[in-house]
């Protein structure tokens, strides 16, 4: 008899994370198991209130699925029955994580890989003052950092973190916070420091403007892009896609999605929402062919789950069976 768990998580926060959109000091997320005898499958999503998600309503989502699941609900049917976003994230994880364990088989093989590799992901730093975040990247000591940026002074936040941090590679997520008034000269600066990456600097639904200015740096849709039905509107606008599981709706769509990226002509970012190694766990399959890795969530807590992703300064290592896949 096939059985469904579902439950909210509250994972504390290193300090606290700030973005433009506010700021928070824990992360909740929403864990599915689905049980299948002694094999269990796990998944784990952030339901994001930016997308009209809250905890409660993705687990009554999920739990109204119970019946279906017991009758023979499979990750195909899933794909069909639940619309992209956090609760089919989950769901379709834990699928991912079941066929394994029932199988003796590891997901990545399932997924057409033939390996796993280590890779090295952008660490994250909060949205704040120029001197703070001039001061968290040099404690940092990062390769490769992500900014989170959206205010007044992103100017001088970027000129800041350059001379404290001159040898790293640097991206930034806006979070949909700059304006038409303020897009060119922040495009300017990012090109002057050295910034290899902007995501989504202006609020989805705003992506034309973008097709008519000049990219001096490559722009990454994030809010602007779910699911493969996304990407055709987004071409000319954006050059990067950033796939997170959490929008796409699982690992299932994920991977589908990437291939449909290329072909549409976009390069490849893996980003993540704050959560545990079980929601990175997955993310590392599509990762393998992203030319940007940001699977940082576990090193933002205070603590991750116990048997977590191993992370070696900013290289992150495939899971562990037993973690997921």
């Amino acid at each position: 008899m096939i059985s469904l768990d579902v439950r909210i998580e509250r994972l504390p926060i290193a300090g606290t994370f700030t973005i433009s959109r506010g700021s928070k000091t824990e992360a909740v997320v929403v864990v599915a198991e689905i049980r299948d005898g002694p094999h269990c499958g796990r998944g784990e999503c952030v339901p994001y209130a930016r997308y009209g998600e809250t905890p409660e309503q993705v687990v009554a989502l999920l739990l109204g699925l119970e019946r279906e699941i017991a009758e023979g609900l499979d990750r195909p049917a899933l794909q069909h029955r639940l619309p992209a976003g956090a609760a089919r994230n989950a769901l379709d994880c834990a699928f991912w994580d079941l066929e394994a364990k029932r199988s003796g088989v590891l997901a990545f093989r399932h997924a057409g890989l033939d390996t796993l590799r280590p890779l090295v992901t952008a660490y994250t730093l909060s949205l704040d003052t120029p001197d703070a975040m001039a001061a968290a990247a040099c404690a940092a000591g990062r390769p490769l950092l992500k900014l989170k940026l959206g205010g007044t002074g992103d100017a001088e936040r970027l000129r800041a973190i350059r001379l404290a941090a001159p040898d790293a590679r640097l991206i930034i997520d806006a979070n949909e916070g700059w304006t038409d008034d303020t897009l060119a000269e922040n495009l300017a600066v990012c090109a002057e420091v050295g910034v290899e990456l902007i995501e989504q600097p202006l609020p989805a639904g705003a992506d034309e403007r973008l097709r008519h200015i000049p990219h001096l740096v490559p722009i990454c849709a994030d809010e602007s892009v779910h699911d493969r039905a996304s990407l055709a509107g987004l071409v000319g606008a954006y050059d990067a896609v950033n796939i997170k599981l959490d929008k796409t709706g699982g690992l299932t769509e994920a991977l589908a999605m990437a291939q449909a990226a290329r072909g549409h002509g976009f390069s490849l970012m893996v980003g993540c929402m704050l959560a545990s190694s079980l929601a990175m766990a997955p993310a590392l399959l599509v990762a393998q062919g992203a030319e940007v890795v940001d699977l940082d969530g576990p090193l933002l807590l205070a603590r991750d789950r116990d048997g977590g992703l191993v992370y070696e300064g900013s290289t992150v290592f495939p899971p562990s069976p037993d973690l997921w896949g």
